[in-house]
């Protein structure tokens, strides 16, 4: 730059004076530009993260090598994130052990990719005021994470979640403890995302009394974990389960009622896989409260013990208004196990008082396609009512099925134990109690009021002496030329 000396000239002067306004004006320019680039970015969602309170659990102590508890650390900063007004805890870059914490209102749990949270091996770690199981299952009633009363909560980030459960029961615990992974009580506007839930020491989850939960792009691991259920509704209303992957220990999902005034109502699941020792979806056992309105659609089961869906009405409520559509089953013995008796399942029932019987009514079963060539010769869809007290309105289309056979004659003639409290004694009311094989090789009903058949096929792998389908005190049915039902006393 040349360096000036001495006094400007007019002319100088005044060719500075006319450039002079123009660097304001473009700095003022500039600015405003900037404030709605700035808040264009923000109202888009680009901003946001600048906005959002991150508490990183290593800033609260944890330490993160898989051995040290972080229970104190990763308590910390739950509680300070929801005291300022809610924001995201961050799990990142380790192993974090520990025992009971509790989430909170306005709380994101993340545990990013990479990243794990394991339960404490140590019973001790484990608290006592979470509450406890709805069934006479004592061992249970402690869990790794709970909530009660909460709303606007996420678990989600890609990582995961082990609850280690093959180190339970301790040795030495004479209650024989297994803690549930997760338990929320009475809390609203969940979301669990992106997630692996793997491992826990009896049940996966236990959602109570909550409403408006929403899963998606979950895997839930248990496989052989005693009672390891994957998501466990029990009252709640308004829950979405979409795009996840199950291999349990026992059922993959249930839904439940422990209270007369919690229904388990507006139920929607799609894009699953399961796979599991027992059920693939179990509705009822726990039947106090009301089910109703519930869709499955789109989704596989495969390599069940027992069955696809196991559906049993037992508690005195209602049953009713369900559809399962577009579904898919390879190895499952029973796509369709539906029963409706008199059960005591609730922890608190009266021991000398069976509850009423209601109704069971309303279910639809469309495009289901079974291949079970290797099971046993106990298989189909099997449907038990009481006398008196019917299944109502069932309606299958578009179903076609391969099962092994190998039923003979005999078992073509067979009449099952029916339901009733005196045959059932302690047992639950499963496939076992009928006491002997059922006489129909793809489809087997019993007291049911309403059925329709439409465009359904049973075969089998080989020979069977017994009908495909087989009525046993049923009115009301309706059949096209697909099948030919047999009527038995």
């Amino acid at each position: 730059m040349q360096e000036m000396s001495g006094p400007l000239s007019d002319r100088e002067l005044k060719r500075r004076e006319r450039r002079a306004p123009l660097a304001p004006c473009l700095g003022h320019f500039f600015l405003r530009f900037s404030i709605i680039l700035f808040s264009f970015f923000v109202a888009a969602g680009f901003g946001r993260a600048q906005t959002t309170n991150v508490y990183d659990l290593r800033t609260f102590g944890a330490v993160g090598d898989g051995a040290t508890p972080d229970t104190k650390p990763l308590q910390d900063a739950i509680d300070k994130c929801s005291a300022a007004g809610g924001g995201t805890v961050l799990v990142t870059g380790g192993k974090f052990v520990t025992g009971t914490f509790y989430l909170k209102s306005d709380v994101t749990l993340r545990v990013d990719s990479g990243a794990m949270i394991l339960g404490s091996t140590n019973i001790a770690d484990y608290t006592t005021d979470t509450d406890r199981t709805m069934y006479n299952e004592p061992y249970m009633n402690r869990c790794l994470i709970f909530a009660r009363d909460a709303k606007n909560i996420s678990i989600e980030g890609g990582g995961t979640i082990d609850g280690q459960g093959k180190s339970f029961p301790n040795k030495g615990d004479r209650e024989k403890n297994c803690p549930k992974m997760i338990r929320l009580l009475n809390c609203s506007h969940v979301r669990v995302h992106e997630i692996t839930l793997q491992w826990p020491a009896s049940w996966t989850s236990e959602w109570r009394y909550c409403d408006d939960l929403a899963f998606d792009n979950v895997t839930i691991m248990s496989r052989g974990i005693s009672n390891g259920d994957g998501l466990d509704f029990d009252g709640c209303t308004n829950v979405r389960v979409t795009n996840s992957n199950f291999n349990c220990g026992d059922d993959c999902v249930c839904l439940q009622t422990s209270l007369t005034n919690k229904p388990c109502k507006d139920i929607y699941i799609a894009n699953c896989s399961f796979s599991g020792r027992w059920a693939g979806i179990r509705i009822g056992l726990l039947s106090r409260g009301n089910f109703e309105d519930v869709t499955m659609t789109n989704c596989s089961f495969s390599n069940h013990n027992d069955s696809g869906l196991k559906i049993q009405m037992n508690e005195g409520a209602e049953m009713k208004n369900m559809i399962f559509t577009h579904l898919s089953m390879t190895n499952v013995p029973r796509p369709l196990f539906l029963t409706f008796c008199q059960k005591n399942a609730w922890v608190d029932a009266p021991r000398d008082e069976l509850p009423l019987m209601k109704s069971v009514r309303n279910l639809q079963f469309d495009h289901i396609a079974v291949d079970d060539e290797t099971g046993a010769k106990n298989s189909g869809f099997v449907i038990i009512g009481m006398p008196g007290h019917p299944v109502e309105n069932l309606t299958f289309s578009d179903i076609r099925a391969i099962f092994p056979g190998g039923g003979t004659a005999e078992d073509a003639t067979n009449s099952v134990a029916e339901f009733t409290p005196e045959n059932l004694g302690n047992r639950w009311p499963e496939i076992g109690s009928l006491q002997k094989t059922v006489p129909a090789h793809g489809l087997f009903a019993h007291h049911v009021k309403g059925i329709t058949l439409n465009n359904v096929e049973f075969i089998t792998k080989t020979p069977d002496a017994r009908p495909a389908v087989v009525f046993s005190d049923v009115t009301e049915s309706k059949t096209d030329e697909s099948i030919e039902p047999v009527n038995s006393p």
